[in-house]
């Protein structure tokens, strides 16, 4: 409809045109001596019209001349465009589906677009790690420092590819260099914290830990057992004396101190340290929150000397808990041991051969068996002592 609605608008404006010209009389005339020519009006206005898009037509032709160079660039830089964000889909695409020599070779097409460059390069460099090609890795590494736009981006990838490398020294360089920018974003952390796990930097790996815990950043459960490791190795610093050992142990919070985990290697430490009437305390009072057989382990390894209230004191409370638990082989082994210490031979003989009886593991059984053969030692039962070194020998060797 709207087609033909032009087609009467155009004939009509014809019409018009045609019925005006006709009652038109009027004339033009060129003088150039000796020349004259003489134009009617209605021809002259025609030549007008032809003579104004002619020129219209050459000057728009010589802007587009002009305009060709820039409009063939941009079309090149399109084109390159184009096939750098290809490239780069295509590498991106192989590295996550494990083809790294493919991926590295995309990516290195994908370097041939300026904007795609940077992202290129480092996803170059993951890929060359993954084929144990260090070398290509840090030179697609090096050529993104110059790119400010991408610094973050790029010590991120180092602290990830060489803290899985293991090389945990570098990687906090890197972490150190990140920091100075002011970035703190929960995957730097993370990665912070396994760099510095790696380098056993134990006192930051907890500073960490709580840092990532209140953000809920990480897994209860990793948490807890990051916080168990770094109290482990801070426990057992050989350098630590009497008066660090405590300050380690003051340093812990409360709710951990009294983890089964924790107690029984800070019980440890205090033991090797004399400190025997302490680590007993750490002992009871974790096992007043959860009982485990670490602890009792711990609390039997810092038993007092013969004939003290210590030792008295320790062999009440075993007895208590024998009421609770009285089929717990480790609590037998602990009574029996305390019994064996304090000379009492009938009671002691008792628990550790109950303890024999429901003994679990090599390892318990090596040390009820010597036990017992110390005991049968010391009554002069040279026969039973014999046989129950024996078969602690047979045990050490399960």
């Amino acid at each position: 409809m709207r087609i033909f609605l032009w087609l009467i608008a155009l004939f009509a404006t014809a019409i018009g045109l045609a019925v005006v010209a006709r009652f038109n009389p009027g004339n033009v005339v060129f003088f150039y001596p000796p020349y004259r020519i003489d134009l009617s009006l209605n021809f002259f206005l025609l030549l007008a019209v032809l003579l104004f898009f002619l020129i219209y037509l050459v000057l728009k032709t010589l802007r587009v001349a002009q305009g060709m160079p820039g409009r063939v660039a941009a079309y090149r830089r399109e084109k390159r465009e184009r096939k750098g964000n290809q490239a780069l889909r295509e590498s991106l695409k192989a590295y996550f589906e494990g083809r790294f020599g493919h991926a590295e070779k995309a990516a290195m097409r994908a370097t041939e677009s300026p904007e795609n460059a940077g992202l290129a390069a480092l996803i170059a460099a993951r890929a060359a790690h993954r084929m144990q090609q260090t070398e290509r890795r840090d030179t697609w590494l090096a050529t993104v420092e110059e790119d400010q736009t991408l610094k973050t981006a790029r010590l991120m990838t180092a602290i990830e590819l060489l803290v899985d490398e293991r090389q945990p020294e570098l990687a906090l360089d890197v972490v150190k260099e990140l920091n100075a920018n002011g970035t703190r974003h929960i995957h730097a952390l993370r990665m912070a914290l396994k760099a510095n796990q790696r380098a056993g930097n134990w006192p930051e790996v907890l500073r960490l830990v709580r840092t990532l815990d209140k953000n809920n950043a990480l897994h209860p459960a990793l948490s807890s057992r990051l916080r168990e490791l770094a109290y482990q190795d801070l426990l057992k610093n050989p350098s630590n004396d009497e008066e660090a050992i405590r300050n380690v142990w003051l340093s812990i919070p409360a709710e951990d101190r009294i983890k089964p985990f924790v107690a029984a290697h800070a019980a440890e430490a205090f033991t090797k340290r004399g400190l025997q009437d302490e680590a007993r305390a750490i002992v009871e009072k974790a096992l007043a929150a959860e009982w485990d057989d670490r602890l009792l382990r711990a609390y039997r390894a810092a038993a007092g000397a013969e004939g003290t209230p210590a030792l008295l004191g320790q062999i009440e409370r075993c007895e208590e808990w024998v009421k609770k638990h009285p089929a717990d082989p480790e609590l037998a082994l602990t009574l029996g041991t305390l019994c064996l210490r304090q000379n009492l031979w009938g009671k002691a003989q008792r628990q550790l051969e109950q303890a024999l009886s429901d003994a679990s593991g090599a390892r318990m059984l090596q040390e009820v068996h010597l036990k017992l053969a110390q005991l049968h030692e010391a009554l002069n039962h040279t026969e039973e002592a014999a046989a129950h070194y024996r078969l602690c020998a047979v045990a050490t060797t399960l």
